[in-house]
């Protein structure tokens, strides 16, 4: 059986009751998101940018992000209602610069080029249709904007059953693409420069870095500046 939005919706509706404080905070999501800001700070410094994170949950990476690069204004988007609404705390901590917004990575409801850096941890897998979901990712970046990709690195023995078997059985038919099918799936998107590091552990994971280094395609059907989407209830 493929996996679905629908069981994407289901799983994590009921894991927003407890997901601050699975045990994947620290083992997997906490090394991931240190490993993108330390790279965003590499690349932008403290320059004023827009970042929009794509299957934010709770807020969790969105807060860590404006923490860390104040000057950054933050967008995140998430399919599930459940997981933003579970995060209403941390938005309004962070409601100056953190905006929350319920959406489809297939569809997001951005104007193309809108934002410098797209970010992704660990939530790639989920996604049913990662063709679009890059090539919508690729849209709403500007012009050598940079995609931050993170998602658990199956490649090798270990990864291939902590994801493959482990994550698989309880978590569906979800997918953990190769190496080699996130450079395909970036390269087709129109992104170029590339840069992959694996990070090893209990929980190892890939860190895909890509810039769009040709022009977005314009999509009509999403023309609003993210200061002009409507903020998630």
């Amino acid at each position: 059986m493929s996996y679905d939005k629908t069981q994407a919706t289901h799983e994590f509706t009921r894991w927003s009751e407890n997901y601050d404080r699975c045990i994947l905070q620290t083992l997997l999501f906490q090394p991931a998101h240190r490993a993108i800001i330390k790279r965003i700070q590499a690349r932008f410094a403290d320059r004023p940018i827009r970042i929009l994170d794509v299957g934010c949950g709770t807020g969790v990476f969105a807060a860590r992000i404006r923490d860390a690069l104040p000057s950054a204004q933050v967008w995140g988007v998430d399919l599930v209602s459940g997981m933003l609404s579970k995060g209403a705390a941390r938005w309004q901590r962070h409601a100056e610069c953190v905006t929350p917004i319920q959406g489809d990575s297939e569809r997001l409801p951005f104007a193309t080029g809108s934002f410098d850096i797209v970010t992704c941890a660990n939530s790639f897998h989920h996604y049913p249709h990662q063709d679009r979901a890059v090539a919508e990712m690729h849209r709403v970046l500007k012009l050598n904007g940079r995609l931050m990709l993170v998602d658990g690195y199956r490649d090798r023995p270990w990864g291939w059953f902590i994801y493959d078997v482990c994550v698989a059985h309880v978590e569906g038919a979800v997918h953990h693409a190769s190496a080699g099918r996130f450079r395909e799936l970036c390269g087709q998107a129109g992104f170029g420069q590339m840069d992959q590091r694996v990070y090893r552990g209990l929980a190892p994971f890939l860190f895909t870095e890509a810039v769009a280094e040709k022009s977005p395609v314009p999509a009509p059907h999403f023309r609003l500046d993210p200061s002009e989407v409507k903020v998630a209830a």
